[in-house]
């Protein structure tokens, strides 16, 4: 459906829902407000119409409260995360050195260094489009973001020193990136959503480094699925942490901490 040359919010609405998009009217009024104006109002209604996420056709995502900038090619931030964030703020309320890894759009370190200001930050990534998010993201709150794989991203000086540890790693298995839903399928980078043949390879190496990184009685928090909490905690307890498991039925989040 082509938009009138000058599009109204009724038109924009009518426009979404013949694409199909469930909360047509919700997502007209987010793009009408982003739009500046009638010829990047009808690009942005022809992206999301061909299904690109509403959270890259507008430029952020809502995120604990805070608008978090987004881009092509960046994993968004689902709103089930921030139970990762509350977990975290109660389990280290006192924190003074955040670590966000794997942090895609710094989402979770934005959220925390928000909420516990004065803090420490530092995020990292291996995907140099998220480190460049991030780094905008992150700017307004002191952090530094690092670029590379895991904790080889990180100052050494971060050693035995991370009070909260917040890794949102990939757990998807291998075998159903290929079922998930089109906009992560298809707008999503593979390396934020794949995690190995059950999921959980990219938290084996994080927890297998965790007791070195964090700080005494520092912790580990990361988002996982129902079905693979269970093998989650006993990854992290192998790795020497004590672990446990917290679920929040009304984000549908589940998520595994441990503590050194």
């Amino acid at each position: 459906m082509s938009l009138p040359l000058s599009p109204s919010p009724s038109s924009v609405v009518a426009a979404l829902r013949a694409a199909g998009c469930v909360f047509a009217e919700d997502e007209a009024e987010l793009i009408l407000g982003a739009a500046r104006g009638p010829a990047e109002l009808a690009a942005m209604v022809a992206r999301r119409t061909e299904g690109l996420p509403l959270e890259l056709v507008v430029g952020w995502a809502e995120f604990s409260g805070l608008r978090i900038a987004v881009e092509p090619g960046v994993f968004v931030p689902r709103r089930r995360t921030e139970f990762l964030v509350e977990q975290a703020l109660d389990a280290a309320p006192h924190a003074a050195l955040v670590v966000d890894l794997c942090c895609g759009s710094g989402a979770v370190g934005a959220a925390l260094a928000t909420a516990l200001a004065p803090v420490e930050l530092h995020a990292a990534d291996i995907d140099p489009a998220a480190v460049d998010c991030a780094r905008r993201n992150l700017a307004g709150h002191g952090g530094r973001v690092h670029q590379g794989d895991l904790y080889a991203a990180l100052p050494g000086r971060l050693r035995g020193r991370v009070d909260i540890l917040a890794a949102n790693v990939p757990y998807v298995p291998t075998a159903e990136v290929g079922l998930l839903p089109a906009e992560a399928r298809d707008h999503e980078p593979t390396v934020a959503l794949d995690g190995g043949t059950d999921g959980l390879d990219v938290l084996r190496r994080v927890a297998a480094g965790a007791r070195d990184w964090l700080a005494p009685g520092g912790c580990l928090l990361t988002e996982t699925s129902g079905r693979q909490a269970p093998e989650a905690v006993a990854v992290l307890t192998r790795a020497g942490l004590t672990a446990r498991p917290a679920v929040s039925e009304e984000l549908h989040a589940h998520v595994v901490i441990g503590t050194r």
